[in-house]
């Protein structure tokens, strides 16, 4: 992926770090990082995080998940927050939600939004997607691709 050496090329030159937790896509964008030569300089931490048990150890609000959901804005930004402070990184991406499935565990919700967020310099950049192809690969890389596309805009 084109874009993706560019963010890791970006920063490694200006010396910063990321990390990220993620549940949907179960470390894809994680995954989609190390692909990269060169990222072991970037890259800090990943975490996939598919229960809400884990999400909680790892920092996470048990109060937001509980108001808002697992399936929230709300939900990926504290991933997003908690893996950056977490790791001591410039950069923490936070992803969740549901790629064409029904989770019986936690019903709120579409069953095909995820929710994304970033976190850097104390500020997040939220997105979000309705994710329509059929096979759970390809929505997968669909949401990569936005959250990596929207990192190299706020790199640049």
């Amino acid at each position: 992926m084109r874009e993706l050496k560019e963010v890791v090329k970006i920063l490694t030159e200006k010396k910063m770090t990321i990390s990220t937790m993620e549940s949907c896509t179960g470390g894809g964008l994680a995954n989609a990082i190390t692909n990269v030569a060169g990222s072991s300089e970037v890259f800090k931490f990943g975490a996939v995080t598919y229960s809400n048990e884990f999400k909680i150890k790892m920092g996470v609000n048990k109060e937001v998940i509980d108001k808002y959901t697992v399936y929230s804005q709300n939900v990926a930004r504290e991933m997003a927050r908690c893996i950056c402070e977490f790791t001591n990184s410039n950069i923490g991406v936070g992803i969740t939600g549901k790629l064409k499935r029904v989770d019986n565990h936690n019903i709120a919700g579409k069953d095909d939004e995820v929710f994304m967020s970033i976190y850097l310099d104390g500020k997040y950049t939220d997105l979000n997607t309705l994710v329509n192809f059929d096979k759970r690969e390809d929505n997968k890389n669909e949401v990569i691709l936005k959250v990596v596309k929207k990192i190299l805009e706020l790199l640049r």
